[in-house]
């Protein structure tokens, strides 16, 4: 997945912002809430949350698959609540 335009902060813009998506590394889907650096990380990473709400985790960028389709229900949603 390409990380997109720089925004600052080490935050970055994918198109795949507020899409559901599937994390190939742990194998569990979640929205995607930002690529953005991490103090325990050198390079940014991914952060994700459940769709339902939860824990946020993070993956590496290059993990994010499947992104969940663009419709008329789904269309993106900066708070990332809908269907995934």
């Amino acid at each position: 997945m390409a990380t997109g335009a720089h925004l600052g902060l080490l935050h970055r813009d994918p198109p795949w912002i507020g899409r559901g998506v599937a994390d190939t590394v742990s194998g569990r889907r979640g929205i995607l809430r930002a690529i953005a650096s991490d103090v325990d990380h050198p390079r940014p990473v991914a952060w994700l949350r459940p769709r339902r709400g939860g824990t946020e985790w993070t993956t590496d960028p290059a993990a994010l698959a499947d992104p969940a389709p663009i419709t008329a229900d789904t269309s993106p949603d900066p708070t990332g609540d809908r269907r995934l």
